[in-house]
């Protein structure tokens, strides 16, 4: 079957906390993250369905024929059948960290990433027009930056980032990444650019596990009005402006009266940026974010 696959970025714009439901180490209820690697992650599970009602403006028919048929639930122990007869034309992939916003003493915060980041963001857009060269691994610590960067100290030329003081390199490869993610995020293209930042695969190891967002969290006994007993725990949640990368893959539609080729599924998943809550705590604010493509590239697969 042709299948055609689109890259896209996914940006917090409130905490995002897409959890993993169980904790082995302090953290209550810690975010998802990659076993191998330790990056944070937003499962393709999670977004599906988001997106589905984000694209409520759709026909019912093409919403079907791109995410599958509506389920009912009908018995009295809420048993689950479908209405219709065909699978959903559109996968969604997980979205894996690209860069995450770091406190830093110049600048309010920079976006960081790693080429190690890059490299395997490198390997979701590869095909595509304009993706950067590859970054290479430096010895560390330092950082590499692009010209204009708002986050270097001017004397001493430094990157003080949470407790970490960084030497700094300048690399135009490095803006030239900056301004590739901007595309698919036009209106805050000033923003990454200024904050891009690209440090070495170890210091990024080490901010990925110490500058998430980790909030504590009571429930107040309503008879009482004072915590309730056992009812304090912390929460882990990937900070607001953190940056994504996805991929959606398309077939073309097994809906009969619904021929759609596997390109015009993907154009009408990602026609216009998608604003989703995400992940669990939206009642307090959480997983508010933004999907967007990059405008005009697309890439083909064969399988």
């Amino acid at each position: 079957m042709s299948m055609e696959t689109r890259p896209y970025l996914l940006h917090a714009l409130s905490p995002l906390h897409a959890g993993t439901g169980r904790s082995v180490g302090i953290i209550d209820l810690p975010i998802a993250r990659l076993r191998a690697t330790n990056i944070p992650f937003v499962p393709g599970s999670s977004l599906k369905g988001v997106l589905r009602e984000a694209r409520h403006g759709l026909p019912d028919a093409e919403r079907e024929a791109l995410f599958g048929p509506l389920r009912r639930v009908s018995g009295p122990e809420g048993d689950e059948a479908w209405e219709g007869d065909h699978a959903g034309a559109l996968v969604v992939g997980d979205a894996r960290l690209v860069a995450l916003p770091v406190r830093s003493f110049v600048g309010t915060f920079a976006l960081v990433s790693s080429p190690l980041l890059l490299e395997l963001a490198r390997r979701d857009l590869k095909g595509m027009e304009g993706v950067p060269e590859r970054l290479k691994p430096v010895a560390g610590p330092i950082a590499r930056v692009g010209p204009g960067n708002v986050t270097v100290s001017p004397e001493p030329r430094k990157l003080f980032l949470e407790d970490l003081d960084l030497d700094v390199q300048v690399e135009p490869a490095v803006e030239a990444w900056a301004r590739f993610l901007a595309r698919a995020l036009p209106e805050d293209e000033e923003l990454i650019r200024e904050r891009f930042v690209v440090v070495d695969d170890e210091t990024m190891s080490f901010l990925m596990e110490t500058a998430t967002q980790v909030d504590t969290r009571v429930r107040i006994d309503s008879e009482t009005g004072s915590v309730a007993e056992g009812n304090l725990w912390q929460e882990e949640s990937l900070p607001a402006e953190t940056l994504l990368v996805g991929v959606l893959a398309a077939g073309p539609s097994l809906r009969r009266d619904m021929p759609l080729s596997a390109r015009d599924v993907l154009d009408r998943a990602l026609r216009e940026p998608a604003w989703l809550q995400l992940g669990g705590k939206a009642t307090v604010g959480r997983g508010r974010c933004r999907l967007a493509a990059w405008p005009g590239l697309a890439k083909e697969a064969r399988r």
